[in-house]
């Protein structure tokens, strides 16, 4: 697995796609810097950003990344291989590659600008952790919808769809019915919404240690009562986790099954 993974890279890097991933990071970082004198308003114009830019990319080039390699996967299948072996290999080399990315990308221009303060390098470090969280769950999820269609347009279609719901939709779905039945108390029901959502959990999470929670109004003080407690939080990480790992265990089965 660690040389499909090394091959994955390897080949990634040499692409230019992910050098103009790696350059919008670096740009952005600098110029919201040199725009802003508070550090704290980077941080949150960046989480803005970040937690709806990171999840489209990693499924889209997830995406392609399997349909361009499917004929060099097709001459892996024929060797001594698990098929478990390839699809991680695979799998982790974009995923480490997007992560590396976004990871150098924001925390360059703060080191070189001199952004040391110890509580905006910690805002900065959450930011890029939950990041990393999203690309390994979005290109996990990309490389589900590649796998089981063979078609590129339904995969990109799928893809965009998901993309949407996750960021758009599915905001606006639950804003609509917390309106609808607002004579309900629908506190709880309104949590599980939000572990439901990736997305809606990272961003959540990030607003929490940002402390602006209040600009949520009702919702972030609800929010702040039970998310921002330690159980809170440990609650909220083992569903990042669980959301990390129950597409990569379906990924597997469904290219274990796969038949080329």
């Amino acid at each position: 697995m660690i040389k499909i993974l090394s091959y994955c890279f390897y080949d990634i890097t040499r692409g230019y796609w992910i050098s103009i991933y790696l350059s919008f990071y670096l740009f952005l970082g600098f110029g919201l810097l040199f725009l802003n004198n508070d550090i704290s308003s980077a941080i949150i114009t960046l989480m803005n950003i970040v937690i709806y830019l990171v999840p489209f990319i990693s499924l889209i080039f997830g995406l392609t990344y399997y349909y361009s390699s499917r004929e060099f996967t097709e001459l892996l299948l024929v060797q001594p291989l698990k098929r478990k072996t390839i699809v991680l290999g695979q799998f982790l080399g974009v995923s480490i590659c997007l992560s590396l990315s976004l990871v150098f990308g924001l925390s360059i221009p703060f080191f070189l600008v001199g952004a040391y303060n110890i509580e905006n390098i910690f805002d900065l470090f959450v930011l890029i952790v939950l990041g990393c969280f999203l690309t390994f769950i979005f290109t996990s999820i990309s490389y589900i919808i590649s796998i089981m269609n063979d078609n590129k347009i339904r995969g990109l279609g799928y893809s965009i769809l998901i993309w949407l719901f996750l960021s758009v939709i599915y905001d606006g779905f639950l804003m609509s019915f917390l309106i609808y039945f607002e004579q309900y108390p629908l506190e709880k029901i309104s949590l599980a919404f939000v572990l439901l959502n990736p997305i809606d959990l990272a961003r959540t999470l990030m607003i929490l240690n940002l402390d602006i929670s209040a600009l949520l109004g009702y919702t972030g003080a609800l929010y702040k009562i039970y998310f921002g407690t330690f159980n809170g939080i440990i609650v909220s990480s083992i569903i990042l986790f669980i959301w990390l790992l129950a597409p990569v265990i379906l990924m597997l089965r469904i290219f274990k099954k796969k038949d080329f």
